[in-house]
């Protein structure tokens, strides 16, 4: 599969690149997690705990699961080379912005209209993830790519990394990931990609 590179220069906004595909469906994320114990299946909308008790990767929610918007999913995770645990993650809104909230990237975003997938990420295991970020993919109808990759933020849309105090079970922040559609494209929802298991047979979250 063949994808365009774009660089952009972006004022006011911390994009670095815009990627549009060819098709087909397009994986990527942040590090992959260590090996943990296999998934089984927790529902979002009834978690396996309160927000105070941790929990561990064997709660986890089973790759592949559709979820709706509003419903949570805890995951294994894994940010850089030292530190890993479990969180979980709530989808609260995917959200079609105005096409000029996409200015400040130029003539190479023309004909794209942005999506805004807003969430809470919870750390549920309690161990130190400290300025993590949790990266989020919109998909189409079928949850297949929607053949664009945009990085960076809008004014309506500003991506959040964990604070520092990032390192008890219950702790939580608020973000809000960019994406985005070409004219004539739909959004069917967000999924969650990052890891073993993930990766193949993400959890997608259906708008």
């Amino acid at each position: 599969m063949k994808f365009d590179r774009i660089a952009l220069s972006a004022t006011g906004c911390a994009a670095a690149l815009l990627l549009s595909a060819c098709g087909g469906e397009e994986k990527g994320g942040s590090p992959a997690p260590a090996p943990s114990p296999a998934p089984t299946s927790a529902s979002a909308s009834s978690p396996a705990t309160s927000g105070t008790v941790p929990v561990s990767n064997a709660d986890a929610t089973a790759p592949g699961t559709a979820l709706k918007v509003g419903e949570r999913a805890v995951v294994p995770f894994k940010y850089g080379n030292d530190k890993s645990g479990t969180i979980a993650i709530t989808v609260k809104a995917i959200e079609l912005g105005p096409k000029e909230d996409l200015a400040s990237y130029g003539e190479k975003a023309k004909g794209m209209t942005p999506v805004y997938i807003r969430m809470t990420v919870e750390n549920v295991g309690g161990t130190d993830l400290s300025y993590s970020t949790v990266r989020m993919r919109a998909v189409g109808p079928d949850n297949k790519s929607t053949g664009v990759i945009i990085t960076g933020e809008t004014t309506a849309c500003q991506s959040e990394s964990a604070k520092k105090d990032f390192k008890t079970a219950g702790a939580t922040y608020e973000t809000c990931e960019l994406q985005a559609i070409r004219d004539g494209g739909e959004v069917g929802g967000a999924e969650f990609n990052d890891g073993d298991g993930y990766k193949d047979d993400p959890i997608v979250w259906k708008k």
